[in-house]
């Protein structure tokens, strides 16, 4: 379990193929902080650490994280956001966030907006359902607010802090990000989903009698 508050940033230092996918080794100050089998967030992507060393971490990738991320893309010198799950007896920022991406995103602007600087993405049609005008969503790991929703297309706001903190810094127009939508709102439109069913199966079932 995540809140999207990224702790630090890294660089990645290489992508090497391996039979079941990929090794990412990342250069980072949390590096001496990390034990073998620890979870980390890499962009939004829970991984397990495993090995580790003052300088950083490595961690595999399986054949279907890099299906369903932007980890195809990966490449040596990228800089990313990470997380460490977050402690039983810490405060809760942002929102839960699983690490469990659910579909990858474009960017369609990205551009200062007085002291701060507006970040648009076109979302995936599977994910269109489970945002809202003021809900929260991940983007590559980053717990923030939908500021508007115009169909595909949602806008968040991103403060001065949080663009000095994450790797949002190299974010260009028509980049991929990773995309979480919000736990709460998934479970909530999965329950209407099958509630609607039930319904209907009922009325269908008292048609017949």
């Amino acid at each position: 379990m995540f809140t999207g508050l990224i702790e630090a940033t890294g660089r990645v230092e290489s992508v090497i193929a391996t039979p079941g996918g990929h090794r990412v080794w990342v250069i980072t100050d949390l590096g001496p902080e990390l034990r073998p089998g620890d979870s980390i967030a890499l962009n939004g992507v829970c991984l397990t650490a495993v090995e580790t060393g003052p300088d950083g971490f490595a961690a595999d990738v399986s054949p279907e994280t890099l299906r369903v991320t932007t980890f195809q893309t990966l490449d040596r010198g990228r800089r990313v956001n990470l997380e460490r799950p977050l402690r039983a007896d810490a405060r809760l920022g942002g929102h839960f966030v699983l690490g469990h991406v659910d579909g990858v995103g474009t960017v369609t602007r990205f551009d200062a907006d007085g002291d701060c600087y507006r970040l648009g993405v076109e979302i995936p049609a599977s994910m269109r359902g489970w945002v809202v005008p003021k809900g929260s969503i991940a983007i590559d790991g980053v717990s923030l607010t939908i500021a508007s929703l115009a169909g595909a297309r949602i806008e968040v706001q991103l403060v001065p802090f949080t663009l000095a903190h994450t790797a949002f810094q190299a974010t260009r127009v028509r980049d991929a990000v990773n995309l979480e939508g919000d736990v709460l709102g998934k479970y909530v439109a999965r329950l209407v989903d099958t509630g609607a069913v039930a319904a209907g199966a009922a009325g269908a079932a008292d048609g017949r009698s």
